[in-house]
């Protein structure tokens, strides 16, 4: 089964391009960055408490690197219902980080917040690839 989403590109300053895909996190709207580098799937700790039944979250005792700092404390918490297109996640374990800094930059050059990073751990499970020219994202799950 292959499920096919869109994306858009977000211009960045200068040159480059952010890839944004729709989600639904519970059932309701979300936007992610769809970042090839990033190992694992990361979600706004400030945007993510809108999302969950339950905003109980576990601080994770790993540190997670990336988004422009060397390290960042994160938390875990449990996404009932991640769906990606036509493929639904349940019981999806998230990692939560605050995306602050990032957000602000966002809105300082003019674009939208968005809610968290689709990772390469969901890349990967679910065998990804990237069409830039039509700019469509295809997952692949094993019938």
């Amino acid at each position: 089964m292959i499920s096919k989403i869109p994306f858009q590109f977000i211009k960045i300053e200068g040159k480059g391009y952010h890839l944004l895909i729709n989600v639904l996190i519970n059932g309701k709207s979300a936007d992610l960055l769809i970042d090839t580098g990033a190992s694992k799937t990361v979600f706004d700790l400030s945007r993510i408490e809108s999302y969950l039944d339950n905003s109980d979250f576990t601080e994770n005792e790993m540190l997670s690197a990336g988004l422009g700092t060397n390290t960042l404390s994160s938390k875990t918490s449990i996404i009932n219902s991640f769906m990606i297109g036509d493929f639904e996640i349940l019981n999806y374990p998230c990692i939560i980080i605050d995306m602050n800094h990032v957000n602000e930059t966002y809105q300082s050059i003019g674009l939208k917040p968005f809610d968290g990073v689709l990772g390469s751990d969901i890349l990967y499970r679910f065998k990804a690839s990237i069409d830039f020219k039509t700019k469509i994202l295809k997952l692949r799950k094993r019938k």
